[in-house]
C-alpha cells in the first residue's frame, strides 16, 4: 500500500509540474502583446515606460528560460506576484478567499454524500415502485440549474419564512451561529445536482453487484439479507460512486460561481470572475495554479481511497 501511495503521489508530482508549464507557456504564446491589451484603454497606446514596468511585475522579462526558472521558484516559495489593480500579494488574496469556497464545498459535499448513498442504496435494493420514485427525483434534481434552486430557496426560506440570511458571509470568529446559518442554502442549492448523480450512480452500482456471483454464493451460505447486502454488495458499489465523488468534488468548485453570485458570497471563484473581468492577469493565473493543484490533489486522494477499496487497483 505504501508504494501504491507513493506512485500516485509522484504521478501528481509530473502533474503539478505539467500543469505549471502549461500556465507558464499560455501567456508567452498568444498572439500579440499581453502587456499592450493590458494597458491599452480603447485606442491609446501605453507609454514604452509603462509597458515595461508591467513586464517587469508580471516576470515577461529576460531569456524565457529564465522567466521560466523564476516562475517555478515563485510557486515553489508561495510568490505568485501581487495584484495589478490593488497591489496585494496574489497569495494573500487567494489564502483569504480560498478557505470560504472550500468550506462550501465541503459542506455541499458532505451533504451530498449522506442523502445521495443512503437514497441510491435504497432505491437499489428495494422494488420496481421505490427505485422508479428515487430515479425520477434524481432526475428533476440534475435538472435543475443551481441559481434557480439557490433563487427558489432565498424566497422560500428567506423572504418568506425568515429562516435563514439571503447571503453574504459573516466570519467564524465574528459569529458562530450566523456564520453557519449564511453557509446553510449555498451549501444546499449546491449540493442538489451532487445528492443526484451520487444516488443515481450508487443505484446503478447496487443492482449491478447485487447479481454477482460472490452475491449468490454469500446467500447460498445461509447469510443473513442485510449482512450480504452491507458486506458484499454495498461495499463494493462505493468503488465506483468514490470515483464520482472525487470528480463532483471538482466540479462543485466550478458551480460555486454561480452560488457566490446568487448569495453574495465572497469566495474564491467570485474573485476569479472579478479578476477576469478586470483583466488582472497575476491574480487569474494565480487562481488557475490553485484550483489545478486542488484538482490533482483530489484525483490522488480519490485513487488512494479506490486502493482501500478494492486491493486490485493496488497492482
Amino acid at each position: 500500500m505504501t508504494s501504491f501511495i507513493l506512485r500516485r503521489f509522484g504521478l501528481g508530482a509530473l502533474l503539478t509540474f505539467l500543469v505549471l508549464t502549461l500556465i507558464f507557456l499560455a501567456l508567452r504564446l498568444v498572439p500579440g502583446d499581453p502587456v499592450e491589451m493590458l494597458l491599452s484603454s480603447g485606442n491609446a497606446s501605453a507609454s514604452p515606460e509603462a509597458i515595461e514596468r508591467m513586464r517587469s511585475q508580471l516576470g515577461l522579462t529576460g531569456s524565457l528560460p529564465a522567466q521560466y526558472w523564476n516562475f517555478l521558484t515563485g510557486v515553489l516559495t508561495g510568490d505568485l506576484g501581487n495584484s495589478i489593480r490593488t497591489g496585494d500579494a496574489v497569495t494573500q488574496s487567494i489564502a483569504q478567499r480560498l478557505p470560504r469556497t472550500l468550506e462550501l464545498v465541503v459542506f455541499a459535499t458532505i451533504v451530498s454524500i449522506g442523502v445521495g448513498i443512503p437514497i441510491g442504496a435504497w432505491a437499489g435494493a428495494k422494488g420496481r415502485f421505490v427505485d422508479t420514485s428515487v430515479t425520477v427525483l434524481t432526475s428533476i434534481g440534475l435538472a435543475l440549474p443551481v441559481y434557480v434552486v439557490g433563487t427558489v430557496l432565498i424566497a422560500v426560506f428567506s423572504l418568506t419564512f425568515n429562516i435563514f440570511p439571503a447571503g453574504g458571509f459573516t466570519s467564524w470568529s465574528q459569529d458562530p451561529a450566523r456564520h453557519v446559518q449564511m453557509l446553510v442554502l449555498p451549501s444546499l442549492a449546491l449540493s442538489l445536482g451532487f445528492t443526484a448523480i451520487i444516488a443515481q450512480m450508487t443505484r446503478s452500482a447496487v443492482l449491478e453487484m447485487k447479481g454477482q456471483d460472490w452475491v449468490r454464493t454469500a446467500k447460498a451460505f445461509g447469510h443473513s439479507p442485510l449482512t450480504v447486502f452491507r458486506r458484499h454488495v454495498l461495499r463494493n458499489s462505493l468503488t465506483p460512486v468514490t470515483t464520482v465523488i472525487g470528480l463532483g468534488f471538482g466540479t462543485l468548485l466550478g458551480s460555486t460561481v454561480l452560488i457566490e453570485r446568487v448569495f453574495n458570497y465572497p469566495g474564491m471563484s467570485s474573485l476569479l470572475v472579478d479578476s477576469v473581468s478586470n483583466r488582472d492577469y497575476a491574480v487569474v493565473q494565480g487562481l488557475v495554479i490553485t484550483i489545478a493543484m486542488i484538482f490533482i490533489l483530489i484525483n490522488i486522494l480519490v485513487d488512494i481511497v479506490y486502493g482501500i477499496l478494492d486491493p486490485r487497483v493496488r497492482q
